[in-house]
């Protein structure tokens, strides 16, 4: 499973070079502008230069709404800037077809400009609360799209969690969907330690995380700090340990 830390500035990006060794991507969003709020392409470029040159660079490109052109637009304006990662939050999608039209607009622009950038189609653990395509709905679109991964977070951020709305046999039908078409999934979502014996035992590919490694917890007011990430690092090795063994994880 790969840990996926998620900075909102250069500040915060240096903090994460300093702990490169326990994470495996750094992600640049804008919390103060949604769920996956999108960044200046001038800090996804600064961020770039600010880690190492091995640790892969991810970029959201918002909570975009139904309209292929403006959001083909941002994704390139991502991968430009030096991502390798793009993320789409189909906030926008009330159903697959418009989600599968967005995506196939978002792939053929990355990957004409980069063809080893990784396009990943994102949806919301509490769609219902947004009235956005069904979670489970979102393997299907990366594969109708040639997406290469699936990812579920929350759009709300109001304490709630991934499981609260997507409970954990939910999340591994999705995990199983996205691996049933070759695709990675990454779940995120106030996602916390005690989160982590549950996403190893559905064989997760990427967690996303930024209020478990921020001071206090906080994903808006708190900052990310080095010593907190080794610790998240240090959790999920040991439940990688223990699957490995054979030994039940925790839940």
């Amino acid at each position: 499973m790969l840990l996926l830390i998620s900075p909102d500035c250069v500040e915060e990006a240096l903090d994460c070079a300093k702990a490169a060794q326990h994470l495996d991507i750094v992600d640049v969003k804008k919390p103060d502008e949604g769920s996956l709020g999108a960044n200046f392409p001038w800090i996804i470029r600064e961020i770039r230069e600010a880690v190492p040159a091995d640790k892969p660079v991810s970029a959201t490109v918002g909570d975009v709404p139904y309209k292929p052109g403006t959001v083909a637009q941002a994704a390139l304006g991502a991968v430009v800037s030096g991502a390798t990662y793009i993320k789409v939050g189909l906030y926008g999608c009330t159903t697959p077809d418009q989600g599968i039209d967005i995506m196939r607009a978002v792939v053929r622009a990355v990957k004409e400009h980069n063809p080893d950038a990784l396009v990943v189609a994102s949806g919301y653990a509490d769609a219902h609360r947004i009235g956005c395509v069904n979670p489970l709905a979102v393997p299907d679109i990366a594969a109708r799209s040639s997406a290469d991964a699936a990812m579920l977070d929350t759009a709300v951020k109001d304490g709630t969690r991934l499981f609260d709305h997507v409970p954990p046999d939910v999340c591994a039908e999705f995990v199983r969907l996205a691996h049933a078409s070759g695709r990675l999934a990454a779940l995120a979502g106030s996602v916390r330690q005690d989160d982590l014996g549950e996403l190893t035992r559905i064989g997760t590919d990427i967690v996303g995380v930024r209020g478990a490694v921020c001071e206090g917890g906080d994903r808006n007011a708190g900052r990310i700090r080095p010593h907190l990430v080794a610790a998240f690092r240090a959790e999920m090795d040991r439940h990688d340990r223990e699957r490995t063994a054979g030994l039940p994880t925790a839940r």
